[in-house]
């Protein structure tokens, strides 16, 4: 459940209840819903940039499964053990 869509937006949606209160005094700070807009659009994009381009980047495991190059005998070697 925790991973995959459904955990990021289960995350995400946990973000933005525990905001709400800061959402709260923003708008009581400016006096109109613009700011807190603003500041709703900055959680979202940060949000996704973290949880879909740096997580990602982080726990990548395609360098462990690169298999290691396997040696090929030449001529050269071949003539030195006849």
């Amino acid at each position: 459940m925790l991973t995959g869509a459904g955990g990021n937006a289960l995350f995400y949606a946990i973000g933005l209840l525990f905001s709400i209160p800061m959402l709260r005094r923003i708008h009581r700070r400016f006096g109109t819903w613009i700011a807190p807009t603003i500041a709703v659009a900055v959680f979202s994009v940060m949000f996704l940039i973290s949880a879909f381009i740096i997580g990602p980047a982080l726990t990548s495991d395609s360098g462990a499964q690169v298999p290691a190059p396997t040696p090929v005998p030449t001529e050269q070697h071949s003539q030195h053990h006849t």
